[in-house]
């Protein structure tokens, strides 16, 4: 193993950062990984081959050799017998597009891509769905593609339709169509039938101003709350009661496709909140936001932000690199939103780098949902840069930061101390290209200082302090992986796949009209 330290952050290295965003390469619109990952050496590029080669080894042993479909996850040993037993629409999704990449990095051969990506296509369309609207239901079993009513565990399930599952699994396929002109007629008949305009709720606001994402919907009535509704063809379910209500989180991703397709409106974009507006009324959240309201195809919007270490940043709920980054995998926010996502992704990546290594000094950074490495799954993220006021710790004891709402509420904790840290490799790949060279120094410190690596690649996530690592793989989060190296070694792989034709058309110029908030403001906090 050799033996490499992690680099602490300097000035430079901030600077880097904080200009990574805006100077995007420029051919196909814009849509490849920013000029930043111009910078890495030969050194760094073998690195992320190597990576890219082990991260697809998980891959190969998590997918059932008669189905296609991978397992959500397996043991870092690689057995087939410690397969989970259960898939998700995502999981699948992850699959192909990671497919898609693995031939592209030359890892695997273009007659095993076509062999692979045809036994799942061909499966799925076996698959049970939800006829009226055309979605996939969340769970299934990945040895048989049945639909599941029971975990392995023996756990009841109430079948669901997820809008954001239905996203990813959306979105891969449109990466399979462009990327694979053999495999199209097949991914095309699989998204012909899905319609997210059954998760968009028109009348949300009485037709006053244009609705929000669903979460999904049951068929039947669940064990859990649920709203009683019909889908737009009259169809009877049951929603769940709440709404995907901000604009920074992966559930935009729906929002894109929707748009796309014609089956949500493109005002439906402005229709979130950034932040919730800075009054009284909203004091739980955080922090109070600092912002002004602008105006975009008729509809007001406060393009509030929270501040953070001399930064003004369009916060997400859990302050996770998930939330943040992962849509841009497929959009290239940044080159096509210049003065709203490369603004604020590459300060979103910046907190995350100076939260781990200054303000609770954990060596290592890259916070998001993974598993917990003493066992189960837990959500991580930067507290402060979150909505969410229960917190998403960033820590094992579930530290949180309340610095009180200006004018409104009290600070509870506005000064904590930090305990054992957990950093998910997947958010550092998120990192890729807006910040290169911390990313690489940071991923090699994972591997060879705290070892968190096997035959499968980086383990889910590691305890920075004790040094526990969740020995075990997730197909999302080694698809993250996959997906952040398709673009930047595969020169904007999945960009100009996902985005060819409609998308581009669509969504490019919505986000161009955006200025958001966030911005660097002062010099960071000591």
């Amino acid at each position: 193993m050799r033996l490499r330290t992690v680099l602490a952050a300097t000035a430079s290295t901030c600077l880097l950062i904080a200009l990574a965003g805006p100077a995007v390469a420029g051919s196909s619109g814009g849509q490849h990984p920013p000029t930043g990952t111009d910078s890495l050496t030969r050194a760094d590029r073998a690195d992320l081959q190597r990576w890219a080669t082990d991260t697809w080894a998980s891959f190969a042993a998590m997918t059932d050799e008669s189905t296609g479909l991978p397992a959500d996850n397996i043991n870092a040993d690689l057995s087939a017998a410690s397969r989970s037993g259960y898939t998700s629409p995502t999981n699948i999704g992850a699959y192909l597009w990671s497919t898609v990449v693995a031939e592209k990095l030359g890892i695997i051969g273009h007659r095993e891509a076509h062999t692979r990506l045809d036994r799942t296509l061909t499966t799925l369309s076996t698959m049970e769905r939800h006829q009226p609207s055309g979605m996939f239901y969340n769970w299934y079993d990945e040895a048989t593609g049945a639909k599941l009513t029971t975990f392995p565990s023996g756990e009841h399930v109430d079948p669901f339709l997820s809008s954001v599952d239905n996203g990813w699994f959306a979105a891969a396929l449109m990466v399979v169509r462009n990327a694979e002109p053999s495999m199209r007629r097949q991914a095309d008949a699989l998204l012909a039938g899905m319609d997210f305009g059954t998760f968009y709720d028109a009348n949300q606001f009485g037709g006053t101003r244009p609705g929000m994402v669903r979460g999904g919907f049951w068929v039947d009535p669940p064990a859990q709350n649920a709203c009683p509704g019909t889908l737009p063809d009259g169809t009877p379910v049951q929603f769940t009661c709440n709404h995907y209500d901000i604009l920074d989180s992966e559930p935009r991703i729906v929002t894109y496709i929707g748009v796309s397709r014609g089956e949500i409106p493109p005002a439906a974009y402005f229709g979130t909140y950034r932040t919730f507006p800075a009054s009284c009324d909203w004091s739980w959240p955080e922090q109070r936001p600092v912002g002004e309201t602008r105006s975009y195809m008729g509809l007001d919007v406060f393009e509030g932000a929270f501040t953070y270490r001399g930064m003004h940043i369009v916060p997400t709920w859990g302050g996770t690199m998930f939330e943040e980054l992962m849509p841009d995998l497929f959009v290239p926010e940044s080159s096509w939103g210049p003065a709203s996502w490369g603004v604020n992704h590459p300060l979103a990546v910046r907190a995350q780098i100076e939260h781990g290594l200054n303000d609770a000094g954990y060596g290592y950074w890259g916070f998001s949902p993974a598993s917990n490495p003493f066992g189960g799954y837990s959500v991580y993220g930067v507290d402060e840069i979150g909505m969410d006021p229960g917190g998403y710790p960033s820590d094992i004891e579930g530290t949180n930061v309340d610095k009180g709402y200006e004018g409104c509420r009290d600070a509870t904790n506005p000064t904590p101390t930090f305990g054992d840290g957990v950093v998910t490799p997947h958010a550092s790949f998120l990192a890729l290209p807006y910040a290169p060279r911390a990313t690489v120094d940071n991923l090699r410190g994972i591997e060879d200082t705290l070892g968190a690596y096997g035959a499968g690649g980086f383990y889910d996530s590691v305890a920075t302090r004790s040094g526990t690592a969740a020995e075990r793989y997730l197909s999302l989060d080694q698809g993250i992986i996959m997906g952040s190296l398709g673009n930047v070694l595969g020169n904007g792989l999945l960009h100009d796949a996902f985005t060819k034709g409609a998308v581009e058309q669509t969504v490019k110029p919505l986000l161009a009209l955006e200025q958001f908030g966030s911005g660097l403001v002062a010099a960071p906090t000591p």
